[in-house]
C-alpha cells in the first residue's frame, strides 16, 4: 500500500494549525505536501506576508511538495444551482471554489493561482481543487496548464496521461461541530480497518483537525496506524513513471 500525506489550506490566515500538523507529520517521519492558496478568501494575498512564504519555501527546499488549492478557496462570486447543492451537501460549508465553474472560469483561476505562487519563489507539481469539488472542465483545465495531477476525494487525475484515474479513497476529518468531529473519528477508524489493503490511500489533513480533542486524538492515532501499514510517498511517484516512458 502507497499512503500521499497532504496538509490543505495552507495560508497565512491559518498558520498555527498548518504548523501544528507539519510538527505532527515530521514526528511520524512524513513530509506531507502542502496545499497552498494564494489569497484565502480574497484577505490574504500571500505576497503580503513574507514570513509565512520564507516558512513554506523552506518546508519545500526539505522536500515538500507545493500544491496549488484554489485561487482564494472560498465560493464568493459563484453562485451555487440546486444540483451543485445536492452534489455538495455535508461536503463544505461554501468552501467549493470550483464547484459550479466551467473550463473558462477554472482556467482563469488556476492561472492566476500559478502566477502568484511563481512570483513568489513556489513551484505546484499539481492543482487539488478545494473541498475536492470540481467539474470535468477543471480536469482538461489543469492539463492545459501544465500540471501534472488533479484529483477529487475519489481519485488522483494523472493530467499528462488523458486524466488517467487511480482510485484512491481519502482518510479525513472534520471539527467543525462536535458531532462531525466525533462522527469523522469513528470514519478514519473504520477506513484504516477495510481499506488498508488497497493499493493507494491519502491522508488529508486540515488546520482545524487538531482542535478537537476527538479529531486531534484521532488524526495522531491513524497517521501512525497508516505510516506502519504503508509506504508513504509523493505524487511525484504517480507522475515519474509517465516521464519515463514518454
Amino acid at each position: 500500500m502507497k499512503l500521499l500525506v497532504s496538509i490543505h489550506d495552507v495560508t497565512p490566515a491559518l498558520m498555527p494549525g498548518v504548523e501544528r500538523l507539519w510538527t505532527l507529520c515530521r514526528a511520524h517521519g512524513v513530509t506531507p505536501a502542502l496545499l497552498v492558496v494564494p489569497d484565502w478568501h480574497g484577505a490574504w494575498p500571500v505576497a503580503q506576508h513574507p514570513e509565512f512564504l520564507a516558512w513554506v519555501r523552506a518546508r519545500a527546499a526539505e522536500g515538500a511538495e507545493i500544491i496549488l488549492h484554489g485561487e482564494r478557496h472560498d465560493e464568493v462570486g459563484s453562485p451555487r444551482a440546486f444540483a451543485d447543492t445536492v452534489r455538495a451537501f455535508g461536503r463544505t460549508n461554501a468552501e467549493g471554489e470550483f464547484l459550479t465553474l466551467g473550463r473558462d472560469a477554472a482556467a482563469a483561476r488556476i492561472g492566476r493561482g500559478l502566477a502568484t505562487l511563481k512570483g513568489a519563489g513556489l513551484d505546484p507539481v499539481g492543482f487539488i481543487p478545494p473541498a475536492w469539488l470540481m467539474r470535468a472542465d477543471t480536469i482538461a483545465a489543469c492539463a492545459a496548464a501544465g500540471l501534472a495531477f488533479t484529483e477529487d476525494d475519489g481519485a488522483v487525475y494523472l493530467t499528462r496521461a488523458g486524466g488517467r484515474r487511480i482510485a484512491s479513497p481519502v482518510v479525513r476529518w472534520s471539527g467543525r461541530t462536535p458531532v462531525r468531529a466525533w462522527v469523522s473519528a469513528a470514519i478514519a477508524a473504520w477506513r484504516f480497518q477495510v481499506q488498508r489493503d488497497l493499493p493507494l490511500v491519502r491522508i488529508a489533513f486540515h488546520p482545524s483537525d487538531l482542535d478537537h480533542p476527538a479529531t486531534a486524538a484521532s488524526a495522531a492515532r491513524e497517521l501512525a496506524r497508516w505510516v506502519n501499514a504503508g509506504a508513504v510517498v509523493g505524487y511525484g511517484s504517480l507522475v515519474d513513471p509517465l516521464a519515463r516512458a514518454a
